[in-house]
């Protein structure tokens, strides 16, 4: 038999600069990869300049810092363009990446139609479950649909959006509400490209829509989820909007597995559960991934080495290669198990979907659609904390030799300490170097498209050209349409959630007792991480238990929280960041703290933070740190009120 072609190898990865991202790139595509997956730092996803006060701490942190074009010519230096099918994970900031990609596409000589890859491009995920968010969902479906129009004209083969489902599992949805919430998010966006294209050219947009998906430990399930989601789409394709034409309604989607079930206990046991998860995107011909990224077996601990990236790069290269996979038709067509399942995801997701039709849409629905998502994650909790929900090494067989793999330094790679200056010093250079009037009328024509409703692609792309950074270009769009913050899902009423709370509520009555209010807990998300998910767990958790809490979403600057807290007086502190930049930030709130004369509300912190970085945080005077390991949510409660309690009782 001749082997079909495998699905493209990728491995999502940036850090630190421009060019140590591009080293690694071309190391990565030497050693059998054949496609880019592009991680933007935070500040590029939130539309900053690297020099940007707000950036201070998360530069080249969770990916590579892009602020104008001399950056991304020096991503993409050596790399041709028009050879390379790039997959960029950027959203709000999305035309302007993509302007800045085909501008240095240009420069290369490149024939722009020939251009193939993906925009993410998906903003109402963000809402939900990312965070990386900044203009208002209305603004922002008109700038998803312009990227869309635009490549429909000009690059045809360019993917200009990834429906991203992946994010919606990781902030705890069901199989039925991730394909329900992406399917919705589908529909906006092609009910208001509609409006933008012809008739005759619909279809083919439409065609071009790509989804972005996550494949969980629940093998069965999951395979099951992608067959579900194959049919949903043509079937919905055919229904909702007449495309009849087959080749325009195929479900194309990539994937990366699950990232939220790595593991910081017993990381070797990642590895295995990375295989189990690839295989149910893969195994299933009729709904087999186009594109696959795996994350490394240490992501749980901090950011992978390329040899971690080399091994997850590997385990599709021995499956697509040594294997007979790819030799045989599809394997489960036919199975009445399979088949009883995929009829039953897919009936759950068309009720859930017609609820968000009712409402008006996935627009209209996102507050209704977060507060889902984080009643679905906190149930997802407790089953991991009951024991109803087995992880190994984790909740049970949690009995362990050393492991070899984490012995010894240079487990995670360290972020460069320079490369913030570095890139910031470059930007200062970038400004001074290019034609002040050029940027000027360039900015122009941004603010008369945005202002007039033109297509916005064509002026980011002059802006790319005179020199326009991303800070500039995010600053002209929060100019016109103003900055948002997204509901948190958090509700002030207690849930009806009562197994294993009540020793913890007494213990929280007690100390509110004695403190003679109720325990008032302030959550706050320093910095630019979106990733608000054990925020919001903790806030759940505290109020089932009877605290009352403050949490007003993601991106507050420690100055923000500091004034919430001398407004809130609470009696605990928390804070939550994933980024990595948990050093600067902790250091300037505490300082910030003292000198609001409130060093004596305890500060508790969690994220990934290594485990030198959480005595640093001890030494500067943070009272509890708490990490992945650190599941058990009933503990933190009553750790929390310990630091609260202003006379503990002694332990009889």
């Amino acid at each position: 038999m001749t082997p079909e072609k495998p699905w493209l190898f990728r491995t999502y990865a940036g850090h630190s600069t421009a060019a140590a991202s591009n080293a690694l790139y071309r190391t990565n595509l030497s050693k059998g990869q054949t496609g880019l997956s592009v991680a933007f730092d935070l500040p590029t996803q939130t539309g900053y300049d690297s020099d940007d006060p707000r950036s201070a701490g998360e530069v080249g942190k969770v990916g590579v810092p892009i602020a104008h074009l001399g950056d991304m010519r020096a991503l993409f230096r050596d790399i041709p363009l028009e050879q390379m099918n790039t997959s960029m994970t950027i959203n709000a900031t999305a035309p302007w990446l993509l302007a800045l990609y085909i501008a240095v596409a240009e420069e290369q000589g490149a024939d722009t139609t020939q251009l193939q890859g993906t925009v993410q491009n998906d903003i109402i995920k963000e809402y939900l479950s990312r965070g990386t968010y900044i203009l208002p969902p209305e603004p922002s479906l008109r700038l998803i649909t312009d990227v869309a129009a635009y490549t429909g004209q000009h690059l045809p083969k360019w993917n200009p959006m990834n429906v991203c489902s992946y994010h919606l599992q990781e902030a705890g949805a069901t199989p039925e509400q991730e394909l329900a919430f992406a399917l919705a998010t589908a529909c906006a966006v092609l009910d208001d490209l509609k409006v933008k294209v012809s008739a005759e050219q619909f279809p083919a947009m439409a065609g071009r829509m790509s989804f972005f998906v996550n494949a969980g430990i629940r093998f069965v399930t999951e395979l099951c989820k992608m067959r579900a989601f194959t049919a949903l789409w043509d079937e919905l394709l055919e229904t909702r909007y007449g495309i009849t034409d087959p080749k325009f309604r195929r479900f194309r989607y990539g994937v990366q597995v699950n990232s939220l079930g790595l593991t910081e206990q017993q990381p070797e046991n990642n590895v295995t559960r990375i295989l189990i998860e690839m295989l149910a995107v893969t195994l299933s011909k009729s709904a087999r991934a186009r594109a696959v990224q795996l994350p490394a077996w240490n992501e749980a601990l901090g950011l992978p080495r390329p040899w971690d990236q080399q091994w997850s790069l590997r385990m599709q290269q021995v499956l697509a290669y040594e294997t007979d996979l790819l030799e045989y038709g599809d394997l489960f067509d036919g199975n009445p198990a399979i088949d009883r399942k995929v009829e039953a995801l897919k009936k759950g997701a068309l009720e859930e979907l017609a609820h968000i039709d009712a409402m008006g849409g996935a627009v209209a629905a996102i507050a209704y659609m977060k507060s889902r998502l984080v009643e679905s994650n906190a149930d997802r909790i407790a089953r991991i904390e009951s024991g109803q929900t087995t992880v190994v090494g984790v909740n049970r067989f949690t009995t362990s030799e050393p492991s070899p793999l984490t012995t010894g330094d240079g487990l995670i790679m360290q972020a460069d300490p320079k490369a913030e200056a570095d890139q910031c010093a470059r930007l200062i250079q970038w400004r001074s170097d290019r034609d002040p009037a050029m940027v000027k009328d360039a900015l122009k024509a941004l603010r008369h498209a945005a202002q007039t409703g033109a297509n916005i692609m064509p002026a980011s792309i002059q802006c790319a050209k005179a020199g326009v950074t991303t800070g500039e270009w995010g600053a002209a769009m929060r100019a016109l349409y103003g900055e948002y913050r997204a509901p948190t899902g958090v509700s002030q009423n207690p849930s009806n959630r009562t197994e294993g709370l009540e020793p913890v509520r007494e213990a929280v009555a007690q100390v509110a007792a004695r403190l003679g209010h109720p325990l008032r807990l302030l959550l706050g998300k320093p910095g630019l991480d979106g990733h608000s998910n054990g925020a919001e767990q903790i806030a759940t958790r505290a109020r089932d238990c009877g605290m009352e809490i403050t949490y007003d979403g993601i991106r507050l600057t420690p100055a923000e929280i500091v004034a919430a807290a001398a407004e809130k007086r609470p009696d605990v502190i928390g804070l939550s960041i994933l980024s990595g930049s948990h050093l600067p930030l902790i250091r300037e709130t505490l300082q910030l703290l003292q000198d609001a004369g409130l060093s004596h509300t305890p500060l508790v912190v969690g994220g990934i933070i290594p485990d030198e970085d959480a005595l640093a945080l001890s030494a500067m005077g943070v009272a509890k740190v708490y990490t992945p390991k650190d599941f058990q949510l009933n503990q933190i409660m009553l750790d929390l009120a310990a630091l609260a309690d202003p006379a503990p009782v002694a332990a009889e």
